[in-house]
């Protein structure tokens, strides 16, 4: 693919797709975002008219064996992803795949291995380890700017919105689609951002609770691992607070590293030589770094930094925690 226009195909037009990923895709040179599909042909249309995408559909089936698809990204709820991934590797086509990869760790290497039997390239979309902001983070670790690292912890909380309270459907709480919860959407970023940080974890444990009532799938859970480096890491994810907070603490021998995963704050380096606070915003398209790695590595240009291995790995953390292995 070195010296040719690739032609993206998009299956699933929704929010994700709005602003964060798909502009992104478009902006990206070599890149074209040629079909999208939504099973609402209204939404379809509409969201293929406003993007300037050539052609749409209603059938997947048509995104993914259409000879003039190149690559496919799926922006669909993770339930489906397993449905719409086998039948991309079996179409011998490049993906990516939203995060999280799937609901559970058994579909996800389900995925991981079409691919791999295929020797086909399986993107996922945990975009943070290709934003600047947290590669800022990275260089502060492996530069030893507090020393060794020895633990990290991440307080998350945010009080119910109103299709919590109301009865709106929501997938990202219907446990069938995220057995998690919110948890399952946000904190498998942060996750999936500490083993690109701190690298892979080999032991992970946690419980999860339905405090509320509220939907099907857990709105509490607390989790607790070890990286295969000894550094150990501690989570709290609770979506029923008065609050909201999101905060990140890297402590090390001779120092602390402070950020959010999630929502918009500067990063902060504490050690012996002082406090130093930067301000690295994010692009407007969120997906935009990520997108051009997908390029460059499509070209021969390097290794994407958020392969099928490490989303994979990401699954099996979750359910670790979880406990649903």
């Amino acid at each position: 693919m070195k010296n040719k226009r690739i032609r993206w195909g998009v299956i699933g037009c929704g929010s994700v797709a709005e602003k964060k990923s798909v502009p992104a895709y478009q902006q990206t040179k070599g890149f074209e975002v040629f079909m999208v599909m939504r099973r609402n042909k209204e939404k379809a249309a509409n969201y293929a008219s406003r993007h300037g995408i050539p052609q749409w559909t209603t059938d997947a089936k048509e995104v993914i064996e259409n000879p003039n698809i190149d690559a496919v990204y799926i922006a669909t709820p993770p339930d489906s992803h397993k449905q719409y991934g086998l039948c991309v590797a079996k179409a011998g086509k490049p993906c990516c795949i939203e995060k999280p990869m799937a609901p559970s760790y058994k579909d996800s290497l389900a995925i991981f291995q079409a691919f791999q039997k295929k020797e086909l390239p399986l993107f996922v979309a945990y975009y943070r380890r290709s934003l600047p902001r947290f590669l800022q983070v990275k260089k502060w670790l492996d530069t030893e700017e507090i020393g060794k690292v020895r633990h990290i912890r991440w307080l998350k909380t945010k009080p119910p919105n109103a299709m919590d309270l109301g009865e709106a459907y929501n997938w990202r709480t219907d446990a069938k689609v995220a057995p998690g919860g919110y948890f399952d959407d946000l904190a498998s970023h942060g996750l999936n951002l500490f083993t690109f940080l701190l690298g892979e974890i080999e032991m992970a444990n946690g419980f999860a609770q339905n405090q509320g009532g509220l939907y099907t799938a857990y709105d509490s859970v607390t989790g607790s691992w070890v990286h295969k480096n000894g550094i150990t890491g501690e989570g709290s994810w609770n979506f029923l607070t008065h609050h909201r907070e999101d905060v990140v603490e890297i402590f090390g021998s001779k120092g602390k590293i402070s950020f959010a995963v999630l929502d918009e704050a500067p990063i902060i380096l504490e050690n012996t030589s002082g406090k130093k606070v930067l301000e690295i915003p994010h692009p407007q398209h969120v997906q935009k770094f990520h997108a051009e790695n997908i390029k460059n590595h499509l070209c021969g240009y390097g290794t994407h930094p958020s392969m099928g291995e490490s989303g994979l790995h990401t699954s099996w953390v979750m359910d670790s925690i979880l406990g649903t292995l």
